[in-house]
């Protein structure tokens, strides 16, 4: 089997991470592989903030759980060193799919290099806030144009990868 298409079918979510940083070329990797997913039109509209500095990310976790309404002190990026936030220009018409499209692609190809990745929600609701806008204007982005569409938590698993869950049934029908 192409090694492309058996990572896609074993790559899983990790909950679990080293504290180590990854590397430079790793994450720049990573984000190329989002940067070269497709966009509706070529419009190009995704933009990524990785956030490798623990105080920063920190606060953003909070944030984050503060949104989910999970415990205090619980780490919603699970220990994580990386967190990629993934925003799609306000004005493309299919920003949040081109958004989801980029995440895909940096959990794929994280999981093609042995990095953990994890999908975490409520970025959509983050970019209403005053931390991550800020944080867009620091990095030279308008914090009006943008809307946060999710977020790629990275490091090294701690654990390994899960093992595959069987999938869902009767959810593909082929008409000729």
């Amino acid at each position: 089997m192409n090694q492309t298409v058996q990572d896609i079918l074993t790559r899983r979510s990790v909950k679990v991470y080293k504290p180590e940083q990854v590397t430079d070329e790793e994450l720049d990797l990573v984000l190329q592989a989002g940067l070269n997913a497709p966009s509706g039109g070529n419009r190009q509209p995704v933009i990524c903030i990785a956030v490798q500095n623990k105080e920063l990310r920190d606060k953003l976790s909070a944030l984050n759980g503060q949104i989910a309404g999970a415990p205090e002190g619980f780490d919603v990026f699970y220990g994580a060193p990386t967190v990629i936030l993934v925003g799609a220009d306000k004005t493309a018409p299919d920003g949040v799919r081109d958004g989801s499209l980029a995440l895909g692609n940096m959990f794929n190809a994280a999981y093609a290099m042995g990095l953990g990745s994890r999908w975490i929600n409520r970025v959509d609701k983050m970019f209403e806030y005053d931390l991550v806008k800020e944080l867009l204007a620091s990095v030279g982005y308008d914090p009006e144009g943008y809307i946060g569409v999710g977020s790629c938590i990275l490091g090294y698993p701690k654990e390994g990868f899960p093992e595959p869950i069987p999938r869902k049934e009767n959810r593909v029908k082929i008409v000729k």
